[in-house]
């Protein structure tokens, strides 16, 4: 069995509905994780909350698609408050918002490694 931790303790009791302002903090949270599931906007936010600031030609350089794609991606990312823009010169620059998106995809790691094992012990037994 895999033990996931977590020190976020949620609020409201057991069985009763959710309110109007607890309803807007889960949408709030699902928009934003919405917005980081593709593997390429993954990617842009792990490279970000992990190594710094990437210029969009680096970050194209990096995914391996045309620029228009990375900046539609950037600009979903943008949009979801996970990262900000810069523009220097003739060049944007992109950063994380805070550094601990890179936990958040920490903890997704774990649960792929959980999952794996789990499937392998089913396939063992």
């Amino acid at each position: 069995m895999c033990e996931v931790g977590s020190p976020y303790k949620p609020f409201g009791s057991m069985g009763k509905p959710m309110d109007t302002k607890t309803q807007a903090r889960y949408r709030t949270r699902a928009r934003i994780i919405k917005a980081m599931a593709h593997p390429t906007r993954l990617f842009v936010v792990d490279e970000l909350s992990r190594h710094g600031e990437h210029c969009v030609w680096e970050l194209t350089r990096m995914v391996g698609v045309d620029m228009s794609t990375v900046s539609r991606h950037l600009a979903i990312l943008r949009d979801a408050g996970l990262i900000e823009d810069e523009k220097r010169g003739t060049q944007v620059y992109y950063r994380a918002c805070v550094g601990c998106i890179s936990t958040f995809l920490d903890c997704v790691e774990s649960l792929m490694k959980c999952n794996v094992r789990n499937q392998r012990e089913l396939l063992i037994s």
